[in-house]
């Protein structure tokens, strides 16, 4: 047998068994008590849901996009060797793209932290 069709037959075989233990394992049982905050013993003083700011996840959502683009970046100098015009070429795009894409969110204010 090909050994790459034996490899493929085995993960699926195992990523497969996983799935189905993965389903039919758990025994969830939620109730009151499972539900409530826990406070180290002590009645719960108030909600244990507290506003949470979105200016977070907006700071996490342009650091994911910067950090990918950024490594757009990363494997440019191993391609100098065969064209170092085009790699020039593609280096400037994408500092350009980063570049607006900064100057954008700054001019929406998405970079201000007081309202």
């Amino acid at each position: 047998m090909n050994p790459i069709l034996t490899m493929i037959l085995i993960s699926s075989s195992i990523s497969t068994i996983l799935a189905i233990v993965a389903f039919w394992l758990p025994q969830m049982s939620p109730d009151s008590e499972k539900l409530s905050p826990y406070e180290c013993g002590f009645d719960p003083l108030g909600s244990a849901r507290l506003p949470f700011s979105i200016r977070f996840f907006l700071v996490a959502i342009l650091f994911l996009l910067f950090d990918l683009e950024i490594a757009l970046l990363l494997p440019l100098p191993w391609s100098v060797h065969l064209d170092p015009m085009l790699m020039l070429t593609w280096a400037f795009v994408i500092i350009m793209l980063l570049t607006f894409g900064l100057i954008y969110e700054w001019l929406q204010g998405g970079l201000e932290w007081a309202e």
